[in-house]
Parts: C-alpha cells; structure tokens; sequence
C-alpha cells in the first residue's frame, strides 16, 4: 500500500506538471510538484488548476498563501513582470509594495519616487508608502516631511499607522519628547496591541523601564483574551517587546 500511495501521488504530480508545460506555466512549477508531490499537487490544483475550473475563489485565495510560503519570491517576481509589460503607477505601486516587503528598501524609494512625480502624486496610498520606503532606507527627515504633509491634508489616511511611523521616524532623528507625545497621543486615541507594543519597544530602548513594563502587563492580560490565530499573528510584535525590556533591564 504504502508504495502505491506514493505511485499514485507521483502520478498526479505527472498529470499536473503536463499540464502546466501544456499552458505555460511557470518552470519553478514542475520543481514544486516533483520535490513535493502530494503538497504540491495540492498547492497547483487550488493555484492553477481550479481557477480555470471556475470552482470557489476563497480556497484558491488560501492555496495561494501556501504557494507564497513554498515560493517567497513570487509576488515580487511578478509584480517586477506586471510592470515591465505595462509601467502603470498601479502597477508600479505593487512594484515598490513587494520591494518594500522583501526589504529592498532603496530601490522601492526610487518607484515610489517615480509615481510621485505624475498625476498620482497626491493618492494617499502612494505618499504613505513612500515614506515608509523612507524611513526603511535611513532617509528619517525625508520620512518625516512626507508624513507630515499627508497627516495634514489627508488626517483619517491610516492615522494609527502614519502617528506611529511619525514617532518612529522623531525618535530615529534623536527628538525623544517629540516621539514620546506621539505615542502618547496614539495610545489616547488607538488604545492597540501595535501602540502598546511599539511604544513600549521605544520606552524600554530609552530607559523608561517603569512606562515599558505597564504597557508589557497592560498586553499580558489582554493576552487572555485572544484566540490562537490572534496569539499567532502577534507573537513576533511581542517577541521584539520582551527582548527591548531584557535588554533595558540589563542596561540599567
């Protein structure tokens, strides 16, 4: 039996790979579906294979997370190909996003830079990630001035988001009380996890031990509350919590 499970699975990973050389299918398929044969028959039948069936549009939604595990680069990779085809600023966008996320900072400033320059210069969605490409890249003052003109003339664009870069970039560029009414003014208004968190991270690395450890144990009892996938999606956010309070501790 064990032996036919494994003819069998090699056998459907045969029947997707002719089909992907069939339609064109990128190459790095045929790699996926021989090294993984069970897996990544699955992971083809839900990305590629289904959508042409026009079967439910959600589980093709969720294969593709898995696809993106198996193959990190993928989203950059095409959205490098999108925009060579045609340079759209929508596309040019998703360039500089997928940059942004695979940590080529630099080179995400000079698309969004580009996109900046046209039409489009004044979408909010563009000027927000311009200066997040910014502050990725060291550029604090540059960061600075472009969200201080996109929380004046666009005030409800992502306001946690855009305070909190804010008082990243003031404390980066060495004004600590500036930074500090930052926070202070997102934990007022936002009252979440990320504020809690990131202002502690700040609080800890600047000797503010007492401020660091009450938004630590503010997080532990909202901890109580969450479910697994909630514990899950912030577990690295509260890591980087406990390692900027261990490592106040120690500086103290």
């Amino acid at each position: 039996m064990p032996i036919f499970g494994l003819g069998l699975h090699l056998l459907i990973a045969i029947f997707f790979a002719v089909h992907a050389v069939r339609t064109g299918r990128p190459i790095y398929w045929l790699f996926i579906l021989f090294s993984f044969p069970l897996l990544g028959s699955l992971v083809y039948f839900l990305v590629e294979f289904m959508p042409g069936t026009k079967l439910p549009h959600q589980a093709g939604k969720t294969a593709r997370s898995i696809a993106r595990a198996l193959d990190p680069e993928r989203e950059l990779r095409e959205a490098r190909h999108a925009f060579d085809l045609s340079p759209t600023v929508e596309k040019r966008l998703r360039l500089g996003k997928a940059l942004l996320a695979k940590g080529q900072a630099a080179e995400a400033v000079q698309q969004f830079d580009a996109c900046l320059q046209g039409p489009f210069a004044q979408d909010p969605e563009i000027r927000y990630h311009a200066a997040l490409a910014r502050f990725d890249s060291g550029q604090m003052a540059q960061a600075l001035e472009l969200l201080n003109d996109l929380r004046r003339d666009k005030p409800d664009f992502r306001p946690e988001a855009a305070t909190l870069l804010a008082a990243r970039a003031l404390s980066q560029l060495g004004r600590q009380d500036e930074a500090r009414a930052q926070f202070e003014a997102a934990l007022a208004r936002f009252d979440s996890v990320d504020v809690r968190s990131r202002y502690a991270i700040w609080a800890a690395q600047h000797g503010d031990m007492a401020t660091a450890q009450r938004l630590r144990d503010e997080l532990t009892k909202i901890e109580k509350y969450w479910n697994r996938d909630m514990r899950a999606f912030h577990q690295d956010l509260l890591r980087e919590v406990d390692a900027a309070l261990d490592a106040g501790r120690r500086a103290s």
